[in-house]
C-alpha cells in the first residue's frame, strides 16, 4: 500500500511495505532459531536404517591414506540414499502446520549428518535435525537457506538416531521439496568426546607434535588465524583453505584452497573457527557450528595446484573472520608460517624459519619447504594457506612427507603452490587476479581486512570528514576537512594533499608537521561550491616527507553525493518490517539516478517502523 500526501509546504510519503517472496542466492549454512516438537514419541516415526559399517576394513584402509596429505582424512562412511516426504516418513498437522518427520538409525554412529540434494523451502517452513536421546539438534534452516543451485550440506548431529523434521505452514506459497540423497555415519572420534581426546578435534586425531594455533607460538598470528577454516566433504575432513582479500576490500567471501581437494564445492560445508584456547583443552570448547554451506568454484590450476571459490553467503559478523592479505610478486621469503587443520584436528599452526626455495613437484610450481622447526602438516591440511614474514598468503599446501614421529617432527618436506604463478593464467578461469584484482589495479601486495597486520616505514593515509551523509536541500556549498593519518613507523613531516571537485583543476595543501605513527592532524578545506544533481570530490595524498609512500591503498578518496539546488520538499518514508528484513532492500531515483538507498534491515521485527525524512526537489 503507498499512500501520497502532499501539500504546497510540507509532503509525507508512507511506504507500507510488507516484503514479497525473492528468489534468494546468497543463503548459507546458518541456522535460523527455533525448536523442534522433540517431545514427539519417536517409536511412531518411521525409521531409515543405515546398513552396518565395516570397522576393521576402514581402519585398515585409513592406516594407510592416513600417512598422505593429499588424502582427505575420512571420519564417516556415505550411504547414498533415496528419501523424501513425498514417499516416506510421516506427515501430522500440528497448530497450523504441516510436520514431515523421518527417522535415521546407524547402530554405533557418533553422529549423523546429511545432504539433502533437493532443497527449496517456501517462506516459514523450518527444517530441524535432533538426536532420538533429545540431547543435541541442528536448525531451523528455511528459504533463506534456499540456493541457486538447489541442495543443502548440513552439518552433524550427535547420536546414533537422528530425525528430520520439516514444519511447512497451511496454505504455504507453494509446497516445498526435499530430498535427501545421502547419510553420513561418523565413526571416528568427533563431537563430544572421552577426556583422553580433550586436546583433539571432533574431525580428527593429529599427531602429538603438532601445535594448537592458540599456544603462546602462534600469538602474532591471531589475525590471520580468523581467514582459515577446514572444509567438510561427506563423510571426510577434506582439506583447509582460508579467506582471502581483494582489492576493492568489499569482503566478497573468496576463498583459497588446492586444486586438487576439488569435489563439488556446491556441497562443501566450510567451517570457521574450530580450534581450542591455550595449548590443551576440551573440544567441548571448540565451535563446529560457525559454518557456511556451499560455494562456487571461480578460478583453478594444476600448474600450481590453486582453487579459488566463492562462499554461497559471507560468514555473518558472529563468526569474526578476517580476509587475509596476500602477495603476488612471487618474491622468495625469510621465512613462512602455516595455520591448518591436520587430519582434520582442531585449528594447528607450523613454522619454518629459513624461508623456502622454488621446485617443481608433480607438475606444478610450488614452494619447498626441506623441513619445518615447529610443528608440521598432516592429511587434511591440504589447501591451508602459506603465510610470509609479512604475514601476506603465499601459496596453499600441494603436498609433502612431513609429519609428527612420536612428538617430534619427522625432518621430512612440504611443497606448496606458489600464489604468484597462480595469479597469472591463460583466462579468469585459470587465474587469481581478475577476482582478487577486480578493478585491474595492478597491485600485487595486498594486506588482510578487515584488520590487517602490517606496518610500513613511510605509510600516510588519509579521511575526509564533513562530507553529506543525505541529498543537499538548498545548500550552495559544503565544508568539509582532510584528517591525515600516520600508519608508518616513521615520523611523518610533510605530505601535500590535492583536491578536486567535479573534475575540476586539482588544488593543494602543503601539510607540516609531526606525527608518530597512529597520529593525525585535521586540515579544513575552503568552502566548495557544489552543483545541482551528482557532486564528486577526490581528495588524494602525495609525497610523504619528500618521497614516495609505501602504501599506496589509503592514500585516495573519492565522495559522491547529490544536491538540490532549487526548490525543495521534505518528505517522510515509512517501512514497517515484517519478520524478513534482510531480503527488503530499496531505492529512490531519479531519472534513473538512485537519489537514497535502504536496507537490509534486521530479521525478526514484525510490525516495527523504519522512519527516514527524506527531501525531493520540486515536482
Amino acid at each position: 500500500m503507498i499512500n501520497f500526501i502532499k501539500s504546497s509546504v510540507f509532503a509525507s510519503l508512507v511506504f507500507t511495505f510488507f516484503a514479497c517472496h525473492l528468489t534468494l542466492i546468497t543463503s548459507a549454512q546458518l541456522s535460523y532459531g527455533g525448536q523442534p516438537n522433540w517431545s514427539f514419541d519417536t517409536e511412531e516415526i518411521p525409521a531409515y536404517r543405515l546398513p552396518a559399517i565395516d570397522r576393521v576394513a576402514l581402519d585398515a584402509a585409513d592406516a594407510v591414506t592416513d600417512q598422505y596429505k593429499e588424502a582427505p582424512w575420512r571420519f564417516g562412511v556415505e550411504f547414498d540414499v533415496d528419501i523424501s516426504p513425498s514417499q516416506d516418513g510421516l506427515w501430522t498437522v500440528e497448530n497450523g502446520e504441516r510436520v514431515w518427520r523421518m527417522r535415521f538409525d546407524s547402530p554405533g554412529a557418533l553422529a549423523i549428518s546429511f545432504f539433502l540434494d533437493a532443497f527449496e523451502v517456501p517462506k516459514g517452513a523450518k527444517l530441524f535435525l535432533w538426536s532420538t536421546d533429545r540431547v543435541d539438534f541442528i536448525g531451523s534452516f528455511d528459504h533463506r537457506n534456499n540456493k541457486e543451485w538447489g541442495s543443502l550440506a548440513v552439518g552433524q548431529t550427535a547420536g546414533e538416531s537422528v530425525v528430520m523434521e520439516y514444519h511447512e505452514p497451511l496454505g504455504a506459497e507453494f509446497e516445498g521439496v526435499l530430498h535427501v540423497g545421502q547419510v553420513i555415519h561418523s565413526y571416528r572420534s568427533l563431537y563430544r568426546h572421552a577426556e583422553e581426546l580433550q586436546d583433539r578435534g571432533p574431525y580428527g586425531n593429529s599427531g602429538a607434535c603438532n601445535i594448537n594455533v592458540n599456544c603462546p607460538e602462534g600469538a602474532t598470528w591471531s589475525t590471520e588465524s580468523k581467514s582459515v577454516a577446514l572444509i567438510l566433504q561427506g563423510g571426510f575432513a577434506a582439506c583447509t583453505g582460508a579467506l582471502v582479500n581483494n582489492t576493492l576490500q568489499d569482503g566478497t567471501p573468496y576463498f583459497l584452497t588446492a586444486n586438487h581437494c576439488l569435489g563439488n564445492p556446491n556441497n562443501w560445508i566450510y567451517l570457521f573457527n574450530h580450534e581450542i584456547a591455550g595449548c590443551t583443552g576440551s573440544t567441548n570448547n571448540a565451535p563446529t557450528t560457525d559454518n557456511v554451506s556451499g560455494g562456487t568454484l571461480k578460478a583453478s590450476n594444476s600448474g600450481s595446484d590453486f582453487a579459488l571459490i566463492e562462499l554461497s553467503e559471507t560468514p555473518p559478523a558472529s563468526y569474526n573472520v578476517q580476509f587475509a592479505g596476500w602477495d603476488a610478486s612471487d618474491d622468495n621469503p625469510s621465512s613462512v608460517t602455516c595455520i591448518h587443520h591436520p587430519s582434520g584436528d582442531v585449528k594447528k599452526i607450523c613454522f619454518d624459519e629459513d624461508g623456502p626455495n622454488t621446485q617443481s613437484q608433480g607438475g606444478a610450481a610450488v614452494w619447498y619447504i626441506s623441513q619445518w622447526e615447529a610443528g608440521v602438516t598432516e592429511p587434511g591440511s591440504s589447501g591451508s594457506p602459506l603465510f610470509d614474514q609479512d604475514h601476506r598468503v603465499v601459496g596453499q599446501l600441494y603436498g609433502g612427507t612431513a609429519a609428527c614421529s612420536g612428538s617430534v617432527n619427522n625432518g621430512q618436506p612440504d611443497w606448496y603452490g606458489r600464489f604468484g604463478v597462480s595469479w597469472d593464467g591463460t583466462s579468469a578461469s585459470t587465474r587469481l587476479r581478475d577476482w582478487l584484482d577486480p578493478s585491474n589495479s595492478g597491485t600485487l601486495v595486498m594486506d588482510g581486512w578487515p584488520e590487517g597486520s602490517v606496518s610500513f616505514a613511510i605509510d600516510a593515509g588519509i579521511q575526509v570528514l564533513g562530507m553529506p551523509g543525505e541529498v543537499l536541500c538548498g545548500v550552495e556549498t559544503i565544508e568539509p576537512s582532510v584528517t591525515i593519518t600516520n600508519m608508518g613507523t616513521e615520523t611523518l613531516n610533510s605530505a601535500t594533499i590535492y583536491y578536486s571537485l567535479n573534475g575540476a583543476s586539482a588544488s593543494s595543501i602543503d601539510w607540516t608537521g609531526s606525527l608518530a605513527q597512529y597520529e593525525a592532524d585535521e586540515i579544513q578545506l575552503p568552502a566548495l561550491t557544489i552543483a545541482d544533481g551528482t557532486n564528486e570530490l577526490e581528495v588524494w595524498l602525495e609525497n610523504p616527507n619528500g618521497g614516495e609512500d609505501e602504501n599506496s591503498l589509503n592514500n585516495t578518496i573519492t565522495e559522491t553525493f547529490t544536491s538540490f539546488a532549487g526548490p525543495t520538499f521534505n518528505f517522510q518514508l515509512v517501512l514497517i518490517l515484517d519478520d524478513y528484513g534482510s531480503e527488503v532492500t530499496w531505492e529512490l531515483r531519479r531519472l534513473g539516478q538512485v537519489i537514497y538507498t535502504g536496507g537490509p534491515y534486521q530479521d525478526d521485527l514484525v510490525g516495527t517502523d523504519v522512519v527516514l525524512d527524506l527531501c525531493l526537489e520540486e515536482g
